[in-house]
């Protein structure tokens, strides 16, 4: 007889930043708040790489369990036997190397987005985690929302007849005086050496819609890798400010355009006064998300023939009470569940290989626009004691 009691996953914590704390605080967070019963979470252990205090002050700052294990070190987190699974929480430009580190040692890992910096490092991570023979998943938490799964599935029923073109934006207004951006140069988001720039932080998110929309519909017998056009206006740092992407599909005559900016915004006004982030064009209708692109709670959905109706649905993200939380990133983490439960390598959401064609799309975009990282960030040449896995100059 099967067992009636959900699935244990459970996590291993890599860095202590802002992104680290909210997914960790959603791990926390009690499934059944979400209508889960299949699965639940339980965090085992944190490492920082510069301190076991700051480790056990994270622990601290999100109420886990007493018995969660601080480390100093990501080479004691991936030797933990303890630990199912690591949450790369690091900046992109650590990514290939803290994701190979957990890999090399034989578990499975779920690494924040952007996946890498270059689409070679994308490559052999899928390679290790093949070759390991564990999970591996990309961090885009989108694609995992209940919304984001209506949507595809509207599309994929023909609710908008044949899907031709997406249009998606993810932009902040951090514009500030004398040609600076309100961020100050050593900051992730603008930073060339923490592989900073609008696309690779934002742009993504509007790459997801376009590739979650356009691409990931094809059948898997006629996928089409894309043209790519790009344009990029750079930042003093070398960074990108603003980016624009056009990605053709001539084979199936749709194309999708994404935008990412950190001169102008998305949502004006934060009311959404200016209208829908996402707009998905169909033959018979469209329908467009309300942003951020990264966090929606509504669609709309409006048909050729409809005579002017507009279908609204809301998708609220759901709070566990007693902790007065919820983000909405505990939907990445119960796929991950799912697929450790069920011995899937990949997920069907976003498998490998449509990492890696992502990849490719943003490494042509920055090409075109002339952005380059340093070597130390863009090698793909696995050095587990070097300066990123081990936070040493």
């Amino acid at each position: 007889m099967a067992s009636t009691s959900p699935y244990t996953l459970k996590w291993g914590i890599m860095a202590t930043g802002w992104i680290a704390e909210m997914f960790t605080k959603d791990l926390l967070t009690n499934p059944t708040a979400r209508d889960v019963h299949d699965v639940r979470h339980e965090v085992v252990a944190v490492a920082s790489s510069s301190a076991k205090e700051r480790a056990a002050d994270f622990i601290k700052l999100i109420d886990a369990p007493a018995s969660t294990k601080a480390y100093g070190s990501y080479h004691e987190l991936v030797a933990d036997p303890d630990v199912d699974i690591i949450y790369v929480a690091t900046p992109h430009s650590h990514h290939f190397q803290n994701a190979m580190l957990a890999l090399d040692a034989g578990k499975n890992v779920l690494c924040e987005k952007a996946l890498t910096v270059t689409a070679s490092q994308a490559r052999k991570l899928v390679d290790k985690a093949r070759e390991k023979n564990v999970f591996f998943m990309e961090a885009v938490w989108t694609r995992y929302f209940p919304l984001s799964i209506q949507v595809r599935k509207l599309l994929q029923e023909g609710a908008i007849g044949n899907v031709y073109r997406t249009i998606a934006d993810l932009s902040f207004n951090r514009d500030a005086p004398e040609g600076k951006v309100d961020f100050d140069d050593s900051h992730r988001m603008i930073n060339i050496d923490l592989a900073g720039g609008a696309l690779l932080d934002l742009g993504i998110y509007s790459l997801t819609w376009v590739f979650q929309t356009l691409y990931h519909m094809q059948p898997e017998e006629v996928k089409e890798t894309p043209k790519v056009v790009a344009a990029i206006n750079k930042y003093h740092t070398g960074a990108d400010e603003t980016t624009s992407i056009i990605v053709q599909f001539p084979e199936h005559k749709s194309m999708g355009i994404a935008l990412t900016s950190l001169r102008v915004g998305t949502d004006v006004d934060g009311l959404n006064s200016a209208g829908a982030a996402i707009r998905i064009q169909g033959s018979g209708g469209e329908i467009h998300v309300m942003g951020p692109a990264y966090r929606p709670l509504q669609y709309k959905v409006i048909k050729k023939d409809g005579g002017g109706k507009i279908e609204t649905f809301d998708c609220p993200i759901p709070k566990d009470e007693a902790r007065d939380w919820g983000h909405g990133m505990f939907y990445e983490a119960d796929e991950c569940a799912r697929c450790v439960r069920d011995g899937k390598k990949e997920s069907a959401s976003l498998p490998w290989s449509e990492s890696i064609v992502i990849m490719e799309v943003m490494e042509e975009a920055l090409k075109q626009g002339g952005v380059t990282y340093p070597e130390r960030i863009t090698s793909d040449v696995f050095e587990p004691h070097g300066a990123l896995n081990t936070g040493k100059r």
